[in-house]
């Protein structure tokens, strides 16, 4: 597998959109079943959020500050889902607003990841190249065994408690 960034970036989007897919086909009664793939929508968003937020999005602020505005709209889409995440891993799955919350945190992340798929990521593989972009995908999955899997744990209270005070 590429160790390219926005190839194994766009891998994850597949996964959580695969997740969405799952939730929303599971029925209006599937309670249950709709809480397990919640679980899973949130660690794999808790995952990817942190590799953006930790490797991806400051080398590209860094070597690109020609997309310092698209970057920092991220960080704020990321704090939104985190926030959403946050809320849904204290709800049960039976609670009232946990399907419309889930519902919400489909919406925006599809949002973030259409901008990023269409406008971000081609500008920031033109304005990189090849080696830079393998170089950051490399670091981020060196990362990856490593990131919090649950909004409850502290890197990735530490992100969200960043998001606020930046």
């Amino acid at each position: 597998m590429s160790s390219d960034a926005i190839v194994l970036l766009k891998e994850d989007h597949k996964q959580i959109k695969r997740l969405f897919r799952e939730f929303e086909q599971a029925g209006e009664n599937a309670v249950v079943a709709k809480g397990k793939i919640v679980d899973k929508i949130i660690e794999a968003l808790t995952v990817h959020t942190y590799l953006e937020n930790e490797v991806m999005y400051p080398e590209v602020r860094k070597l690109l500050p020609e997309v310092e505005d698209d970057v920092l709209e991220s960080y704020e889409e990321h704090h939104v889902a985190d926030v959403l995440c946050m809320e849904l891993a204290a709800m049960k799955p039976d609670d009232e607003r946990f399907v419309a919350k889930t519902t919400v945190l489909i919406e925006n992340v599809e949002h973030h990841i259409e901008e990023e798929e269409d406008e971000w990521f081609p500008k920031v593989r033109e304005g990189l190249g090849r080696k830079p972009l393998q170089e950051i995908g490399a670091r981020m999955e060196e990362l990856r065994p490593k990131a919090p899997t649950r909004p409850s744990q502290p890197s990735a209270l530490k992100k969200a408690v960043d998001a606020v005070i930046a």
